[in-house]
């Protein structure tokens, strides 16, 4: 067996069980850290198939940018999720069913064949004579330039649209407003209070 094949198990064996990791283990901080090393040993499976851009936007954007993001909020929440994970037990039978039957009608979709056929089609970035990353590059900016500009409109209007989500105004949560704080006086903060001093009785000065 040559080195690569050899390499592509040992990473694929990883990327299993990081994968059942992230959906077993009860802190939530280790299930994001266990998602990183999913998604580095995922970018190692591209880089082996040949796939470098897929390895290396796999590793700038989940790891490096995503995934900081999503551990960075799990331990700034702190969310219990022990409670969230006691039926998960309770649930596997019936969650392994569903897997099965995806599966199933995955090959029912796309049929045994087309794998033969896909695995046996030649490489199209050895075709043109070039890397992949080349290749990728001049068919999505040459062939498929509107649909590119297109979901990156989407996407910009999905960010707009998640941000003003968040701003709307909820009944029962504080919110500040700098405008009226910049604005503020120190006669409507401080009230002075003048009160008449009361001897008790019994007692001398």
């Amino acid at each position: 067996m040559a080195f690569t094949s050899i390499a592509f198990c040992a990473f694929a064996l990883v990327t299993v069980l990081a994968a059942l990791g992230v959906i077993t283990v009860r802190n939530s901080v280790y299930a994001a850290l266990l998602l990183v090393l999913t998604f580095f040993s995922t970018a190692c499976l591209w880089l082996l198939l040949q796939a470098e851009f897929l390895g290396i936007a796999l590793v700038l954007v989940y790891v490096g940018a995503v995934m900081v993001l999503f551990l960075f909020v799990v331990m700034m929440l702190d969310i219990n999720s022990e409670s969230l994970r006691e039926g998960f037990t309770r649930h596997l039978p019936v969650a392994v069913v569903v897997a099965i039957i995806m599966f199933a009608e995955m090959i029912t979709l796309i049929g045994v064949q087309r794998f033969d056929q896909a695995f046996a089609a030649a490489d199209p970035a050895a075709v043109a004579g070039g890397s992949n990353i080349l290749w990728i590059a001049r068919t999505l900016f040459n062939d498929y330039l509107l649909p590119f500009e297109v979901a990156s409109i989407i996407l910009t209007v999905a960010l707009i649209a998640a941000i003003t989500i968040t701003l709307r105004r909820r009944q029962g949560t504080k919110h500040q407003d700098p405008s009226r704080q910049v604005q503020v006086k120190s006669a409507d903060r401080v009230r002075l209070v003048k009160m008449a001093a009361v001897r008790k009785e019994g007692k001398t000065p």
